[in-house]
C-alpha cells in the first residue's frame, strides 16, 4: 500500500471520527448544560439532573450491541461497508435530536424519544471506531501503524474544539432564552453537514488490503462461527484484557464532563468561563497528540503505554491545587498538563490493540474491548465521579485517586497483554 493512500484513508478516518466525536461531546455538553431543563418536569430539580445523565450513560451501554452489529459486519462485509453505515446513523440521529420537542410540549414523549435517539448514537460509535481504527492501520506501512491509527484517534480533540465553538456562544444566554429560542437546537442540526463531509471522504476509500487478502486465504474455508463467537472461542482472555486496557481512554469524560461538574459544582465557577478554558484545552490535546503518537513508534508501545499511564495518574495531583485558584487560565494550565499525559496514551492504545487479534475476527474483538470498556467503565465514571463532587465538594483527593485507579486498571492490563502473541500482518 502506498504511501498516498495510507495519507487518504489516515484522513478519512480522522474527519469520520470528528463528526463522530462532535455529536458524542455536543450531546455531553448539552447533557450538563441544558437537557435537564429541556427534557424533564421542570418542578424536580433532581430528576432533572439524573435524567440528564442516564440518558448520557444509555449511550455507553448501547455500544457493545453496535460493536457486535458492525463487527460482524465489517469481518464478513468489509470495514469500509460498516463505516458508511455508522457514519449515516450517527448523523441522522444526532440531527433528530435537535428536532425533538420539549418536556413542556410534549411530556413523557419527549424524553423516551431523547433516549430512543441516544440509544441509535451507542450503536453508531459501537462500530465507528473500530472500522475508523483499522482502516487507517490496515492500510498504514510498517513501522507507522501506530502512528496512523492515532488519526482516527485524532478526531475526538477535534470534535470537542467544534463542539466547543458551538457551545461557547450558545451557553452565555440565559437558559430560559436558550429553551425558548430553540438555539439549542443548532449543534445538532449543524451534525447533517457534517455528515454530507463525512459521507463523501468515506465512499471514495478502497478496502483495507489486509481484509482482502484474508477473505481470499478463507474462500476455501467453511466459516462455522460469527466472528463474535470466535472471539469468545478463542480469545477471551485477550478481549478482558484488552476492556481492561481501554480503561484510561474514558479519562476524557474526567477532563471535560466532570471538570465542568467539579469547577461549577465545588468552585463556584460561571459556566461560560469553564466552556472557555476546556477549548483551549482541546486545542492543546489537538496539537500535542499526532506529536506524540509520531515519537512514540521510536519505542515499545507497551512501555510507552505504561509511562503514560503513570505520568497521568501524577499529573492529577498538579491539576486540582492548580485550578484551586479558580481563573480561566488556571483552569487551562492544569487541566492540560494532565490532557498532555493523557493524549500520549489515547493516541497510541488504538494500534496497539489493533494487533491483538486476528484479521477474521478483528473488527469484532477490537470493538468489543473499546465498547465493552465504555459500557462499564463510560457509563460509571461519569455517575462515580459526579457522586465525589457532590459528597466531598473541594476537598478534590477523592477525585484524584479516582482518577489514579482507573489508570492503574490500564496498566495491569496492558502488562498482562504484552505477554501475548501478536497478529501484526
Amino acid at each position: 500500500m502506498s504511501n498516498s493512500s495510507a495519507k487518504k484513508v489516515a484522513f478519512a478516518a480522522f474527519i469520520g471520527t470528528t463528526i463522530e466525536w462532535y455529536d458524542f461531546y455536543i450531546y455531553a455538553l448539552a447533557s450538563v448544560l441544558i437537557f435537564g431543563q429541556l427534557f424533564f418536569p421542570a418542578d424536580n430539580e433532581f430528576v432533572q439532573i439524573l435524567g440528564a445523565f442516564a440518558t448520557f450513560a444509555v449511550g455507553f451501554l448501547s455500544r457493545p450491541f453496535g460493536a457486535l452489529l458492525f463487527g460482524h459486519i465489517g469481518d464478513r462485509l468489509g470495514r469500509k461497508k460498516s463505516l458508511i453505515i455508522t457514519l449515516l446513523l450517527m448523523g441522522i440521529a444526532t440531527t433528530c435530536v435537535g428536532l425533538l420537542p420539549s418536556y413542556q410540549e410534549a411530556g413523557i414523549l419527549a424524553p423516551i424519544l431523547l433516549v430512543a435517539l441516544r440509544i441509535l448514537q451507542g450503536v453508531a460509535v459501537g462500530g465507528e471506531w473500530g472500522g475508523a481504527v483499522l482502516m487507517a492501520n490496515e492500510h498504514a506501512p510498517k513501522g507507522l501503524k501506530n502512528f496512523f491509527s492515532s488519526f482516527a484517534q485524532w478526531g475526538s480533540p477535534a470534535g470537542n474544539i467544534l463542539a466547543l465553538l458551538v457551545f461557547s456562544y450558545i451557553i452565555r444566554l440565559p437558559i430560559a432564552e436558550l429553551i425558548n429560542s430553540g438555539y439549542w437546537r443548532i449543534p445538532f442540526l449543524a451534525s447533517f453537514i457534517l455528515l454530507i463531509i463525512g459521507i463523501i471522504a468515506r465512499v471514495t476509500l478502497t478496502e483495507s488490503p489486509v481484509f482482502v487478502e484474508s477473505c481470499k486465504q478463507q474462500a476455501n474455508l467453511k466459516q462455522e462461527s460469527a466472528p463474535i463467537i470466535e472471539v469468545f472461542k478463542q480469545a477471551t482472555p485477550l478481549l478482558i484484557l484488552s476492556i481492561g486496557a481501554n480503561v484510561l481512554s474514558f479519562s476524557g469524560i474526567f477532563s471535560n464532563t466532570l471538570m465542568i461538574g467539579y469547577t461549577t459544582l465545588a468552585l463556584g465557577v460561571e459556566k461560560g468561563m469553564i466552556v472557555d478554558a476546556l477549548f483551549w484545552i482541546a486545542i492543546v490535546h489537538f496539537v500535542a497528540q499526532p506529536f506524540i503518537s509520531y515519537f512514540a513508534e521510536k519505542y515499545s508501545a507497551t512501555r510507552f503505554l505504561i509511562c503514560s499511564a503513570i505520568l497521568a495518574m501524577a499529573s492529577v495531583f498538579l491539576l486540582f491545587p492548580i485550578i484551586q485558584q479558580g481563573t480561566k487560565a488556571s483552569f487551562i494550565i492544569g487541566i492540560s498538563l494532565n490532557v498532555i499525559c493523557y493524549s500520549g496514551f489515547y493516541g497510541v492504545i488504538a494500534g496497539y490493540l489493533s494487533r491483538i487479534f486476528p484479521t477474521r475476527m478483528r473488527y469484532t474483538g477490537l470493538s468489543m474491548s473499546y465498547q465493552g470498556c465504555a459500557a462499564i467503565f463510560g457509563s460509571l465514571i461519569p455517575m462515580i465521579g459526579g457522586y465525589i463532587i457532590f459528597a466531598y465538594q473541594t476537598f478534590w483527593l477523592p477525585l484524584a485517586l479516582f482518577y489514579c485507579g482507573l489508570a492503574l486498571i490500564s496498566i495491569i492490563c496492558i502488562y498482562l497483554l504484552s505477554h501475548y502473541h501478536y497478529y501484526d500482518e
